[in-house]
């Protein structure tokens, strides 16, 4: 069909189409399987939210540079603040707990010498049986009572910790008063007191720096004189 319509046509007319459909096929194969600019997919725009870092830094417009700069500070800042409050939280385990001269290892300490002492438990009664604990709270909990105590430094630089707490065992219940003293160059804190009072029964003394026989004397002496 096409034949005879060119073959219709005049010579004249025939030589100057060739060059126009020739133009038209290659503008048609040429176009096949590709895709315009227009039809590219557009990424999402990038925020301090919603960044996770797969688009390359030089790919990121100023608005968007600014954003994950935010983000990166913001992290940054995280993990400082979170590292200083670990180290303050395992300063104040240390401090308080772990620590051989915290209130928690003394009370420990001095727990076991009165569950360890022959007149404490004839009062008491079973060692295995006695409780200590603090103050008396609205808990019924007794573990959870705290313990009452204070250090405080003298004029010469010693430090002096008080500390008493409850005891109970299956016979009587009873008080434990302490007094621990550190001097300048002491490395550790020695009794000068430890005693246990129990109602209507003569104070029993597990510890006492003023006892000519006590050990505990000799160790609170600095330069000739008995930190009191």
């Amino acid at each position: 069909m096409k034949s005879l319509s060119r073959a219709s046509l005049p010579l004249h007319l025939q030589t100057p189409l060739r060059p126009l459909l020739a133009a038209r096929l290659y503008a048609t194969q040429t176009g096949l399987g590709t895709t315009g600019p227009s039809s590219q997919p557009r990424r999402k725009a990038v925020t301090a939210f919603n960044d996770d870092g797969r688009v390359a830094w030089g790919d990121l417009t100023g608005r968007e540079k600014a954003a994950r700069t935010a983000q990166q500070t913001f992290n940054f800042s995280f993990i400082i603040i979170g590292a200083v409050l670990t180290t303050g939280v395992a300063y104040v385990l240390y401090h308080d707990v772990f620590s051989p001269d915290s209130v928690t290892s003394h009370f420990n300490k001095a727990v076991d010498q009165v569950k360890s002492d022959p007149r404490a438990t004839e009062l008491l009664g079973n060692s295995k049986q006695i409780k200590a604990y603090g103050e008396p709270t609205w808990n019924k909990w007794a573990r959870d009572r705290p313990i009452a105590s204070s250090i405080k430094k003298d004029q010469r630089g010693a430090e002096h910790l008080i500390m008493h707490f409850n005891v109970e065992g299956p016979l009587n219940k009873g008080v434990v008063n302490l007094h621990m003293i550190k001097g300048p160059t002491d490395s550790e804190f020695v009794y000068k007191y430890l005693a246990l009072d129990v109602k209507g029964h003569q104070r029993i003394y597990l510890e006492n720096a003023d006892a000519s026989d006590s050990p505990a004397k000799s160790k609170t002496k600095f330069f000739g004189v008995s930190w009191r």
